[in-house]
């Protein structure tokens, strides 16, 4: 078991709440954590699993032992979605506060979270960030293998990746039953993981992988749901222009999607820009959750346009931010062509160059441009927003 030795973004809620995230991003150890005196129902206990499976008003003699008011933390609730029923009883009547953690939203989605509507947050534990990771960040490792604290803090980094995209494979969709073609669905991890930071064609990925169109739609709702992928949308605004629809594509963790499609080396230079796109993803979206960051999320190219795009568009209100990820160390007006483009925009506050250099500074036009380090302090210090 993972002893997680670093303090994590996220925040005890005050009532009811899913917490979601791949294995062995550190759920368990947060709860144990923040929630020490709960009552814990350990699904992954098989016994208990079993037990449940055949009389779930086990589960409800259990609740009832626990004073009213008082927390309680089910692991691995995916497992046993109808469970939700008494979870929302005891909500009600007992007034208990639940602590749900899991690894997959897909059988959640259909068999009964919106029985929990306004009465259980949903929260994602996200890999660790530079904020979490102090003086043992280092973004060379973070690239090449990523921040999942299962697999970073591991002796053997790239053991433990090799193993976590087996486990995904036999424990998250064959035990789900999640496909019922287990092989197609190994072809097409690989073929997906080389469209990480692109835009999403079904079409292709459908022949790459020698299967039907509706099939690697589902497989992609699949990597959705099982937290591994998130589909970025496009920002659609009321323009001259019309927006490009297509979602773009981005793996929650650089080690997973590299060792997805066995690369374990060092980033080479052509992966190294769609590795820190996704990174900043990763980053905002975890610094995001439970926040007023940001509203939403997008990215930005007009059909009009297509080698002109912004990376990411965060929207807070009114008020728009945009974000461009260049991977080069040397500076030239050249990487600007999407911020400059992108000002237009009705709303915009802010413009920001994201580049590989040391150096940070404003131009006459006010794009900031800033050094990666700059991003994880002004994430760290909540000053994101001029």
């Amino acid at each position: 078991m993972y002893n997680e030795p670093y303090p994590r973004l996220s925040r005890l809620p005050g009532q009811s709440f899913f917490l979601l995230g791949v294995r062995g991003v550190g759920k368990s150890t947060w709860a144990r954590r923040n929630l020490a005196d709960a009552h814990r129902i350990d699904l992954l206990d098989e016994a208990r699993y079993q037990d449940y499976l055949v009389d779930p008003s086990l589960f409800a003699a259990e609740l009832r032992a626990v004073p009213p008011g008082g927390w309680v933390v089910v692991d691995e609730i995916q497992r046993l979605p109808n469970l939700l029923n008494e979870v929302h009883r005891f909500i009600e009547e007992r007034r208990l506060r639940f602590a749900l953690l899991g690894s997959s939203a897909r059988k959640l989605k259909a068999a009964g979270v919106n029985l929990l509507a306004g009465r259980a947050l949903r929260r994602t534990m996200h890999p660790l960030t530079p904020a979490e990771l102090g003086r043992d960040f280092d973004l060379e490792a973070a690239l090449r293998s990523g921040t999942i604290p299962l697999v970073c803090t591991a002796e053997d980094r790239r053991a433990a990746l090799e193993s976590y995209v087996q486990l995904y494979l036999r424990e998250e969709i064959r035990a789900e039953a999640l496909v019922r073609n287990l092989a197609g669905f190994a072809r097409f991890l690989p073929v997906a993981a080389l469209c990480h930071g692109a835009t999403v064609n079904v079409s292709g990925l459908a022949r790459d992988c020698g299967v039907a169109r509706t099939t690697v739609q589902g497989y992609l709702d699949i990597l959705e749901d099982t937290l591994l992928a998130y589909r970025l949308p496009a920002y659609e605004a009321k323009l001259r222009v019309r927006e490009r629809q297509h979602p773009k594509l981005y793996w929650i963790d650089p080690g997973l999607v590299r060792a997805t499609k066995r690369l374990f080396g060092p980033p080479a230079p052509e992966e190294r820009g769609a590795l820190l796109e996704g990174w900043v993803l990763h980053l905002l979206r975890a610094h995001g959750e439970g926040t007023d960051l940001y509203e939403a999320i997008h990215y930005w190219s007009p059909h009009s346009a297509a080698r002109t795009e912004v990376d990411y568009l965060l929207r807070r209100g009114r008020e728009l931010l945009a974000i461009e990820v260049k991977s080069q160390s040397r500076y030239h007006t050249g990487l600007l062509r999407g911020l400059r483009a992108v000002a237009e925009v009705v709303g915009m506050t802010r413009r920001v160059l994201l580049y590989g250099g040391r150096r940070s500074f404003r131009t006459e036009d006010g794009i900031d441009v800033w050094t990666f380090e700059d991003l994880h302090r002004t994430l760290a210090e909540e000053a994101l927003w001029p």
